[in-house]
């Protein structure tokens, strides 16, 4: 949701008084002491932090990244005080990157501030501010005129800031954001104001890189691409702003080789894009092929001008030939087997502190011999899921859960549930292009959990592309495409069904204790909610028990199986990885070899009724 407010509702009164100059960068960053650093803390450089396009899916050649140092302040949640500090944008205010690790709180706002150079727009030119996301409600004011407020911690939103670029080329851009974690009711995830067990270190305001573009009063605004496999064909809808009705699209379909198709149509129609045979997108074999997006006017000149990319691949559940509900991926059975992903860095908390970091976790997941994950209760940003699709893993990807209080299923107060459906589409819309995506999880567990079945159905006619399941774990509502059960320290799975497949969504959780590479460095302060090891002997020894039994409940009908969890969190030590990615606790080679054997050996084919996708 996004709508302008003036400054004086906001801050009751208190006057905003900014100077000409910023100071964000008189004094060298340097990140705070925290408990637990990675390697990639050292490879920050302040002046140019995460300088990657955030936006995988639609990227422009020009643009203007704002991460760095910004003047800081935490101030009451209903005034305003002094620019005291700095941060490290977009680094969370409470991770040890961000430069200030501080506890903010429900009754208390954060405020940034930072001076930019932006020559002043020419005739025909906007400026867009963009926010890769924020946590949880933002306010944004640029040469203290307010341009936009988003309530929302996982999703993207952008401001025109253009009518607000007057008096010359420098510029104060302004940004207040309020948070009240678990003592709100919007999604949060994991983040609680009282870290302990499961859950952890709640984050505030800016957590995803800040950037202008200058772009054209007629300018791409989106870009919606939906593979259609069994059609040999891309389907693009392109959302265009401020078009007369003679301008259109040009798509160009390319590989390293050469173009592969092109076609070209009126803008507000959807465009059809179709070759032969294409190269299908697996996990075994990630291809991607260049996509290139032009907006021509009236005349055929190129007017705006984005990149993206195409995977081409189907999903679908039905039958095998064993006589199971299966997964299926471009028409063929495919077992599932990937760890829960939670997303959490010790020095960066929500925030990875670099794209290599970011890269790491998916690149050790698939040298693991793992073909996926299930994004737990959190959403990354975008390029993770580029990376996801370039390395080849798929994705289940969880909708943060919110509004936890007990007692509350299945009913919220209306606000709560529409606050929720906003969220939940808004990142829908965000990571609908990622080809590595395949099923939505709209509620872990019992979190939360409230008319399922009316979010299900949603989410089938909204996305058709994808699979649903509609709770992984404890309250199955019948509906979606799988039925989903967790097992602690298991592995088990649920009866199969004629209708749904059988899928494991969490197991294991067997912890080892590293020393040297803890969050919490007296580890007797927080016992494990796991079951744990007491050797890595008898860690390995346990997790190829568990994969032994896997094995049999795959022949009766598992689809899928996912053990938690890809690294240690906080005072959870369960992770195939510790917390700083320093040590990864099992032989990779033999890891790769279970799974692999696990993967492979399912020797189904379908049963030819099914259907390879839209």
């Amino acid at each position: 949701m996004t709508r302008s407010l003036s400054l004086n509702a906001l801050v009751l009164g208190v006057a905003l008084l900014l100077p000409a100059i910023s100071h964000a960068q008189s004094e060298p960053w340097q990140p705070a002491e925290g408990p637990l650093m990675t390697r990639w803390a050292d490879d920050i450089d302040p002046e140019n932090p995460l300088p990657e396009y955030p936006r995988p899916r639609m990227e422009r050649a020009s643009w203007t990244n704002l991460n760095g140092r910004w003047d800081f302040q935490i101030s009451d949640k209903q005034g305003k005080g002094e620019y005291d500090d700095q941060i490290l944008v977009p680094y969370p205010v409470e991770s040890a990157l961000s430069g200030v690790m501080e506890t903010v709180g429900a009754k208390n706002r954060v405020w940034y501030r930072r001076a930019v150079e932006v020559a002043a727009p020419g005739p025909g030119e906007r400026v867009l501010l963009h926010f890769g996301a924020s946590d949880w409600e933002t306010h944004v004011f640029v040469n203290d005129q307010p341009v936009g407020m988003h309530q929302g911690g996982y999703d993207p939103f952008t401001f025109d800031i253009t009518d607000a670029l007057t008096g010359g080329s420098e510029h104060t851009i302004e940004v207040t954001a309020w948070d009240p974690t678990d003592r709100g009711h919007q999604p949060v995830g994991k983040q609680t104001h009282d870290p302990r067990s499961i859950w952890y270190t709640a984050v505030t305001g800016i957590w995803q890189t800040v950037w202008l573009e200058r772009v054209p009063a007629t300018y791409i605004r989106d870009l919606k691409v939906t593979p259609q496999v069994g059609l040999e064909r891309v389907k693009l809808d392109v959302d265009v702003a401020n078009a007369p009705d003679a301008y259109q699209v040009r798509a160009v379909v390319r590989t390293d080789e050469g173009e592969v198709a092109r076609a070209t149509g009126a803008h507000g129609n959807r465009l059809f894009v179709q070759w032969d045979d294409p190269r299908l997108w697996s996990p075994d074999d990630p291809f991607l092929y260049d996509l290139e997006v032009a907006l021509l006017d009236g005349d055929g000149n190129v007017v705006d001008r984005v990149s993206s990319y195409v995977g081409m691949r189907s999903v679908s559940v039905q039958e095998a030939s064993d006589g199971h509900m299966r997964l299926f991926l471009n028409g063929e059975p495919i077992f599932h087997m990937g760890p829960l992903d939670q997303g959490w860095w010790p020095d960066g908390l929500y925030r990875a502190p670099t794209d290599e970091a970011l890269r790491y976790d998916l690149q050790v997941t698939k040298d693991l011999g793992y073909n996926m994950l299930r994004k737990h209760v959190k959403v990354e940003p975008q390029r993770f899921y580029y990376w996801a699709d370039r390395i080849g893993l798929l994705v289940w990807q969880d909708m943060p859960s919110g509004d936890m209080r007990p007692n509350q299923i299945p009913g919220r107060t209306p606000a709560s549930a529409a606050q929720f459906k906003q969220e939940y589409k808004a990142m829908i819309d965000a990571l609908y292009h990622y080809p590595s995506i395949v099923m939505w999880v709209p509620f872990n567990e019992g979190w939360g959990q409230f008319q399922t079945e009316e979010i299900v159905a949603w989410t089938e006619d909204y996305d058709p592309t994808r699979l649903v399941n509609n709770a992984s774990g404890w309250t199955d509502r019948g509906v979606g495409d799988v039925i989903d059960e967790h097992h602690y320290p298991g592995p088990g799975m649920p009866t199969p069904e004629d209708t749904r497949a059988a899928v494991l969504g969490e197991y294991g959780g067997e912890a080892l204790v590293v020393d040297g590479h803890l969050w919490i460095q007296d580890f007797s302060r927080a016992p494990s909610h796991y079951e744990t090891s007491q050797s890595e002997e008898a860690l390995h020894a346990a997790y190829d028990r568990m994969i032994e039994e896997l094995m049999p409940m795959k022949e009766k009908g598992l689809a899928a199986a996912v053990y938690t969890q890809t690294t240690d969190v906080e005072s959870e030590v369960n992770g195939l990885m510790t917390y700083d990615r320093a040590v990864i606790k099992f032989d990779e080679a033999h890891m790769h070899q279970m799974h692999r054997s696990l993967i492979e050996h399912l020797g189904l084919t379908p049963d030819g009724s099914g259907s390879d996708g839209p």
